[in-house]
């Protein structure tokens, strides 16, 4: 099911995947020059529909009006809460959140993780830095979520590896910033991380 949300930078579209009997919802927004429709994308919403998690895949407002060149961050952000509010208000009522995205969507989920209230992060191909630019490091961006975060990494990623954390767990996958070489792995990577539930004890 498709629904067009409003947003201060135009429209958005959620792409709604429902599970049978939901125990949870997963948000999912795309790279930058990506669509929702990214081999990493469909195997964690499939993954997330076989635990009962509900998912919404997020087209961002310049996705849907045609433009493939991303919008400033905050943009992004502002638009990803003004969608994940609606959400939650609506299809996603009473369900605790997870929020992630691939490379830039993991970006903004984790920047605006505490204004979304999520229970936690998951990163598809967190771009690190820029190739070859390993000073220009995003790094902030992942230590200000306070919630648990996945990282699912290619070992050849020109993005960089992020490094674990106390709160923060890092799966070297073999591949590259596509994470197409080992969709097991993901899948079983996403399915240990949803399956902690909202205080990790659902099935």
């Amino acid at each position: 099911m498709m629904i067009e949300l409003e947003t201060p930078h135009g429209p958005a579209r959620a792409h709604l995947h429902e599970a049978e009997a939901p125990v949870a919802a997963l948000v999912l927004g795309h790279g930058a020059g990506g669509g929702i429709g990214a081999p990493d994308l469909k195997a964690a919403t499939d993954t997330a529909l076989a635990a009962g998690v509900t998912v919404a895949l997020i087209e961002q407002p310049y996705r849907v009006a045609g433009r493939k060149s991303p919008a400033p961050a905050g943009q992004l952000d502002t638009a990803w809460i003004a969608v994940v509010e609606q959400l939650r208000a609506d299809a996603l009522k009473g369900l605790p959140l997870y929020v992630g995205g691939r490379s830039s969507g993991a970006r903004v989920a984790c920047r605006t993780a505490g204004a979304t209230g999520a229970s936690g992060v998951l990163c598809l191909a967190f771009p690190l830095h820029p190739p070859g630019r390993p000073e220009k490091t995003r790094l902030p961006e992942l230590e200000q979520v306070t919630v648990p975060v996945l990282i699912v990494q290619g070992e050849s990623d020109p993005f960089g590896m992020p490094p674990e954390a106390p709160n923060r767990t890092v799966v070297k996958l073999r591949g590259n910033h596509r994470l197409a070489s080992d969709v097991n792995g993901l899948r079983a990577a996403v399915r240990e991380f949803l399956g902690r539930g909202d205080d990790g004890d659902v099935d």
